[in-house]
């Protein structure tokens, strides 16, 4: 049975059924009736009837004898005459029985010898041989063989030695040729390369890791030695930089790392160098190793990391100047330059835009009272409240002219005519209402007389673009439409808003203006028709401060927020004569008021704000 699992093992070789076959035929010879242990069961049978008949003989024999002479004896008073016959008679028997005994006696020594010192030395030997083969040895001596069975057996465990002998070589040239690869493979690597096995002992290395990497130490890189005395005799010698003056601490920290890798880490050595070793566990708890030189790597990123240190503090100064730079613009402009969708040259184009342009009413007189610092202060507050206001409702801020400021919706960013004209509407309704605020906070300051601005808004086809140099240029626009909207703010009272009637066709819909007749423009033939406006239809709806009412006979415009005391008795005492004058005809509408209430007829127009007449 241990013979048939030695088999087994080469049943999937093919290069090993000649032996199998002959193993086969050799474990034949042990079966059936005729097999070698019935041959020898045979021959100890045969030795042991040998042995009984010899013994069997030589009782016969002494009976024999003993029975001679009784019958001598008896004979012997018979008469003397026959005694010398019976001397002859008894002396030939004698002779006989002897030569029969020694015959008998020669055969079965020639029948033992034969069995002992042939057949079972020949089976003897032969089993040994077949021992020591199952054992391993293939060197083992077989008996030569013969014509019988046991011959046979003897040629079959010979050709199996042989082939076995012949498979040991081959896998012995297959496994060294193996050795002789990997060697050349991992000599051939440029990084170093280390195999400790399960027991942390060291299996196989390149002499990159023994002599690159770790110089002085070959001594104890050796097979068979553990990863424990590598680790201190490197710390020891000062070999890595990270254990110089710990080394008991840096070998703990090392084994760590080599007992439970999670992944490849830095080791920076004595002379600079730095080593990217990555360890991996395999299946037997052995450890593969690989240690990389990336000296040049990390030159390298540290020399960017110091040009990247460089460029941000560059980059830094530059976005610091930038944001310098784009106070100097509008943001719009600003954007459009940084993002490369306009290039900085001298060029321009004609587009429709809706130019805003403002100014503060009485400023000279205002400058007169101030000192310098506190109009500074002053004009500075407020074109920052303005600009910001302007900003919010996507603005191109132009230019401060002194206490002016110039803007234009349209470009670089657009969203068509009329959402720009009514953006630029509705930015100057936001500035009116803050300087609203304003005032009251600059006369709790001490301003008697806070600032008061007067905004002109136009919509026409004006040239935009950069104007001047290739070496110096502004970022403006020029036109009728410029002009045009300068002249509606000078024409506007302090704190009124005029627009001409190409900006109020487009915003009539979303604010109420009021018509405020014609005027005329320098350079333009004819009269430009104005509008004033009131407000955002929106805000009336909102606002019940705010009440207005526009009929053919009823017309009433109150906005408390803008009246003084003395305003407002005033409306209220001419709201009550007119109270007191309805009151009186009350008797004499009624009955014109049940007319016109009756089915079918059209009720007078109520006011936004739903307030009636």
């Amino acid at each position: 049975r241990e013979f048939d699992n030695i088999l087994d093992k080469y049943e999937s070789d093919p290069t090993m059924a000649p032996v199998i076959e002959s193993a086969h035929q050799l474990v034949s010879l042990g079966h059936g009736n005729t097999n070698l242990f019935a041959i020898r069961t045979q021959e100890l049978q045969a030795i042991a009837r040998g042995r009984q008949s010899l013994g069997e003989s030589l009782r016969l024999i002494e009976e024999l004898s003993a029975t001679a002479t009784q019958i001598v004896a008896a004979t012997r008073s018979d008469s003397a005459q026959a005694a010398s016959a019976a001397a002859r008679s008894l002396a030939t028997s004698g002779w006989v029985l002897a030569v029969v005994a020694m015959t008998g006696i020669l055969v079965l020594l020639v029948v033992w010898l034969y069995v002992r010192h042939n057949l079972g030395a020949r089976l003897t030997a032969l089993s040994s041989g077949m021992l020591a083969i199952a054992g391993g040895n293939l060197k083992a001596q077989i008996p030569p063989g013969g014509g019988d069975e046991i011959g046979r057996m003897a040629e079959a465990l010979t050709v199996f030695r042989d082939t076995a002998v012949e498979v040991e070589d081959k896998n012995l040239r297959e496994i060294a040729e193996a050795r002789r690869r990997l060697t050349d493979a991992i000599e051939s690597i440029s990084e170093g390369f280390s195999l400790y096995d399960a027991e942390d002992r060291l299996v196989v290395c390149n002499n990159r890791y023994r002599e690159v990497f770790y110089p002085g130490i070959a001594d104890i890189i050796v097979p068979g030695a553990s990863f424990e005395s590598f680790a201190r005799a490197v710390a020891e010698r000062g070999l890595v930089e990270d254990a110089k003056g710990r080394v008991d601490d840096w070998i703990t920290e090392r084994m760590a790392w080599h007992n439970n890798p999670s992944g490849p880490h830095l080791q920076q050595q004595s002379d600079g160098r730095w080593i990217l070793i990555s360890e991996r566990k395999t299946g037997d708890r052995s450890t593969v190793a690989v240690y990389a030189d990336i000296s040049d790597l990390k030159q390298r990123e540290e020399e960017l990391a110091e040009k990247s240190n460089a460029l941000e503090q560059k980059s830094n100064a530059l976005e610091q100047l930038s944001n310098q730079l784009a106070k100097y613009l509008s943001p719009q402009v600003y954007d459009s330059i940084f993002s490369g969708r306009q290039e900085v040259k001298v060029a321009s184009s004609r587009k429709k835009l809706t130019v805003f342009f403002s100014d503060i009413a009485d400023f000279t007189e205002t400058a007169d009272r101030l000192e310098s610092e506190e109009l500074s202060q002053l004009l500075n507050h407020y074109l920052t409240e303005m600009s910001r206001i302007a900003l919010d409702h996507g603005a191109t801020i132009d230019k401060y002219v002194g206490d002016a400021i110039l803007i234009f919706f349209g470009d670089t960013e657009t969203k068509g005519v009329k959402e720009d004209a009514l953006a630029c509407v509705k930015m100057a309704i936001a500035m009116r209402k803050r300087m609203h605020d304003l005032a009251a906070i600059w006369r709790e300051s001490g301003i008697e007389k806070p600032l008061q601005v007067r905004m002109g808004i136009h919509t026409d086809y004006c040239t935009v673009g950069n104007f001047g140099s290739e070496d110096r240029m502004d970022y403006t626009i020029i036109g009728g439409g410029v002009n045009t909207a300068s002249r509606l703010e000078t024409s506007a009272t302090p704190g009124e808003i005029l627009i001409s009637y190409e900006t109020f066709a487009h915003v009539r819909d979303r604010i109420h203006c009021e018509e405020r007749g014609h005027i005329d423009v320098k350079g333009i033939a004819y009269s430009v028709a104005t509008y004033q406006v009131v407000d955002t239809y929106e805000n009336l709806g909102k606002e019940p401060r705010h009440f207005r009412e526009d009929d053919p006979n009823v017309k009433l415009d109150l906005d408390l927020d803008t009246m003084s005391a003395d305003d407002r008795s005033t409306a209220a005492t001419i709201l009550r004569r007119a109270l007191d004058h309805l009151s009186a005809h009350d008797e004499t509408s009624r009955p014109e008021l049940a007319r016109k209430n009756e089915p079918g007829r059209k009720r007078p127009a109520r006011s936004k704000s739903g307030h009636g007449a």
